[in-house]
């Protein structure tokens, strides 16, 4: 009997640590930017914000940041900063009724880095959340662990530093017990898993690249700015097994996530790898960065070992590939847009584009696929909802709001949300 009840324990424990989130990483709960199938029914696609048509609420953001917001049963949760860097917040609002429950102060920097351009800002990194705790992370600048009900600090860590040069991208990946950090700077290079529950360091990789850049006095040329980047890891199986595949300059890795154990690499020539990787039936598919990206397929099997450039690449795509707004699975299509709004269709296993059209204005944020269509923002705040299946691109819906979109969107039980530059909507029928 005392067993039996350690067991029902046991499993009601599981249960508890395991629940499901609507959103809870950046990329959604498969991390693919697909909406969970409990979650599609009831999305729209049209909304309009000046006739005020779809728009449930929207609400004034305090600060900037172009993280994309995370989902628990109840909130909103995303990061923002002051525009000189001194101020890191966490902002949590109500997803029902649009309420700003929480500005909160997260860190203070006394004298950050200059951005240098007017593409970043020092909130773009996301939060992931599960039932144990948020994880929030700044870069160079911070990374803490907030109890969700009483945003206390269980732990944090501001020793685990580079030189973004440009401001801090690469999002946080949570995998089993661990918390696993990108950061690939101008001065040092590396990726390191935490320990979610204490933040102790688990393991730290340094990257292998051979960057290329060293000038005649054996220095990095433009003082390393071609060996950052921004991209953020995925886990994948391989043959039972899970690899981290993690793009940066000039080289993309597969490593060991419980141990951080180089596994295989492939030598690129681009940098400012931003394009979070994603796979299916065997095949990785990789955006190398930049904004003259390759977009590559690799077959992935157990023989990936060393550098595996001629021996596992099944194709190359080299032109009109994304720069900042990733690319999403659908079937076995993939999609992909560049930042001037050029969409293509290609075909997963050969790589042949099926199709090719044009959207209005830029684009930074990833899509999302809601069943079989996909959702594009642009920095305007204009969107598309397309069908992408057929041989030519069909608009199927359209969205207007006044604000201009980075982030991604995010969906709960069929409402659908956008964080704009100033302003956060809720969109439902």
């Amino acid at each position: 009997m005392i067993l039996m009840r350690f067991f029902i324990f046991f499993l009601l424990t599981l249960s508890c640590v395991c629940a499901d989130f609507p959103w809870p990483d950046k990329s959604g709960p498969n991390k693919d930017g697909h909406v969970g199938a409990a979650h599609v029914k009831g999305v729209v696609t049209s909304w309009d914000e000046a006739s005020g048509k779809h728009i449930a609420w929207k609400t004034a953001l305090p600060e900037e940041g172009h993280s994309t917001p995370v989902i628990d049963t109840t909130s909103l949760w995303f990061t923002s900063a002051s525009k000189d860097g001194t101020k890191q917040y966490v902002d949590v609002v109500d997803r029902k009724t649009g309420e700003l429950i929480h500005h909160h102060l997260v860190f203070e920097n006394e004298d950050p880095e200059p951005l240098g351009n007017g593409v970043n800002n020092y909130a773009a990194p996301s939060c992931v959340i599960d039932n144990t705790g948020l994880y929030v992370h700044f870069g160079t600048y911070g990374t803490t662990k907030l109890n969700p009900k009483t945003l206390e600090k269980l732990w944090e860590r501001r020793d685990i530093n580079a030189r973004h040069f440009r401001g801090p991208g690469s999002s946080p990946v949570l995998y089993k017990d661990r918390l696993i950090l990108t950061m690939d700077g101008i001065d040092q290079q590396y990726v390191a898993a935490l320990n979610k529950d204490t933040g102790k360091t688990i393991w730290k990789t340094n990257r292998t690249t051979d960057y290329g850049d060293l000038d005649k006095d054996g220095k990095p040329e433009r003082e390393g700015d071609n060996r950052k980047a921004y991209g953020t890891p995925s886990i994948v199986s391989v043959a039972g097994k899970d690899q981290l595949i993690s793009v940066g300059s000039r080289a993309m890795f597969g490593y060991d996530p419980e141990t951080g154990k180089e596994l295989w690499t492939i030598p690129h020539a681009n940098f400012n790898a931003a394009v979070r990787p994603v796979s299916r039936d065997g095949m990785l598919f990789v955006n190398t960065g930049s904004s003259r990206a390759h977009l590559l397929a690799i077959r992935l099997d157990d023989k990936m070992q060393g550098d595996i450039s001629n021996s596992h690449l099944v194709w190359d795509r080299a032109k009109r590939n994304s720069r900042f707004s990733g690319h999403v699975l659908v079937n076995d299509r993939i999609i992909q847009s560049t930042e001037g709004g050029i969409v293509s269709s290609l075909d997963q296993k050969s790589g042949k584009q099926i199709w090719s059209d044009r959207l209005p204005g830029t684009y930074m944020a990833t899509p999302i696929v809601v069943g079989d269509l996909v959702y594009y923002a642009n920095e305007t705040g204009q969107s598309r909802v397309i069908k992408v299946l057929g041989d030519k691109m069909e608009i199927v819906g359209e969205g207007e709001l006044e604000v201009g979109i980075q982030a991604s969107a995010v969906v709960a039980d069929g409402a659908l949300f956008f964080r704009a530059k100033t302003m956060l909507y809720k969109l439902a029928p």
